[in-house]
């Protein structure tokens, strides 16, 4: 049996998620620039802009928000062309990290809307923040100690060498995405010789043995996708594949397809952010190569892991961590709200998953049974044990082995006090 995408539950979605983004104060013109303080510089603004142009890319309604972002930014950029303080004697990895989101935007509202202002700030941040580090890419500290620590948003820890690090680790290279979009849009040469030098030092990179942070590896393999759609070259889609294969196979995804934050460290938490990056990476693989086994798992994330990562007031927070080695096993609430990041990604996610809702169909027997892992499953769609207080939440129930299971329960139609107190217990080996 095949189960396709409920267009009422996505559109469902996407009205929610209109909704957060239209009427927080905290999306709108007098917050939705960060304190000069903030160390995240650009990491705000670009996701929220990027959020505006989906939402506008749709349904064709303007978050007032967007127009006004653009009229005000240039008021807030520094001398060099950028956000935050102008560095030339270090990288700053979160300031890499961010204007990687507002680079995404702009080239987002440019495509749309043909601004020759916003073209020239994209060439500027390029030219000034990211083109010096040319050359300097390969001294990214991998030989460093490997401290747990970092929270839902992640902060500066220290110098080393000519790198300020983050505790997301490895987020310098989610840049490959917001370049390989700049590039997209001004096929300069010499970006792309910036580019082919980022992606060949982080695959090499032991990603997982530095427990680097799964989402910005995912956004840097959907860099090299745009790069292998823009020029045929196969040593992008190489990349991507084993990016992919670490993923999945090499303990970055759960046994409910979302992720860990990092990798080795089964007691953090997911990322919404990262889930919509493995729906978009996995579709994309499956476009170039049309092996099935990447559009069936692109399917089997939106219809287990997609689920629980968006909250009744539309917004979206991270959940706790299902492996084998993770201290919980159930899915619950680790955050509610992650609306600095993860609110606003959520909008990009919900525009590609319309856009993409006729391969992310589910297929199922009719029967729940124990796949290889001991979680029961009805094909593609896994079933949990929920507290009593999710049951009424349920798209429906099965009686098996004395217990009642569901489809994972989607949290977007329960009340926050119900999803902040309840578990939904997997079960496995």
């Amino acid at each position: 049996m095949i189960i396709n995408i409920s267009e009422k539950e996505l559109s469902e979605r996407i009205e929610l998620s209109f909704k957060r983004l239209a009427d927080d104060p905290y999306y709108q013109i007098g917050e939705v620039f960060a304190d000069s303080e903030y160390d995240w510089p650009a990491d705000k603004e670009g996701r929220a802009l990027l959020a505006f142009v989906s939402h506008y890319k749709i349904s064709g309604k303007k978050i007032p928000c967007m127009d006004k972002m653009i009229e005000k930014l240039p008021s807030k950029l520094n001398e060099k062309g950028y956000l935050g303080l102008v560095r030339t004697d270090i990288i700053a990895e979160q300031q890499f990290s961010g204007h990687s989101w507002l680079l995404r935007g702009l080239c987002e509202y440019y495509e749309q809307f043909g601004n020759g202002e916003v073209l020239n700030i994209i060439k500027r941040i390029t030219d000034n923040l990211y083109m010096p580090a040319k050359g300097l890419i390969s001294t990214y500290p991998i030989d460093r100690s490997k401290k747990d620590e970092g929270g839902i948003s992640g902060n500066e820890i220290g110098y080393c060498d000519n790198w300020l690090l983050s505790s997301d680790v490895g987020c310098a290279f989610m840049s490959v995405d917001g370049l390989s979009h700049v590039y997209k849009i001004t096929k300069d040469e010499a970006l792309k010789e910036l580019l082919d030098e980022m992606i060949s030092v982080y695959l090499a990179i032991d990603k997982a043995g530095l427990r680097v942070q799964t989402h910005c590896t995912l956004s840097a393999a959907r860099g090299m996708m745009r790069m292998y759609s823009l020029l045929g070259d196969e040593k992008y889609l190489d990349g991507a594949k084993q990016i992919y294969d670490l993923y999945v196979y090499g303990g970055g995804m759960t046994y409910t397809y979302q992720n860990l934050n990092w990798w080795r460290r089964p007691d953090t938490w997911t990322e919404p952010c990262a889930v919509v990056d493995s729906i978009m990476l996995t579709t994309e693989l499956y476009k170039a190569t049309k092996d099935e086994k990447y559009r069936n798992h692109a399917a089997k994330i939106y219809h287990n892991g997609f689920r629980t990562l968006q909250r009744d007031n539309g917004g979206a927070g991270a959940d706790t961590v299902i492996t084998d080695d993770s201290p919980w096993d159930y899915i619950g609430v680790y955050s509610y709200e992650a609306r600095f990041c993860c609110s606003m990604r959520l909008a990009e996610g919900l525009w590609y998953i319309n856009e993409n809702k006729a391969l992310l169909y589910a297929e199922t027997s009719g029967t729940v049974q124990k796949n290889e892992n001991g979680i029961y499953c009805d094909g593609d769609i896994i079933y949990s044990k929920p507290d009593e207080a999710l049951l009424p939440y349920a798209d429906s129930s099965v009686n098996i082995d004395g217990m009642t299971l569901t489809p994972i329960i989607k949290y977007y139609t329960v009340p926050k006090e119900i999803i902040m107190n309840s578990k939904q217990k997997i079960l496995f080996k």
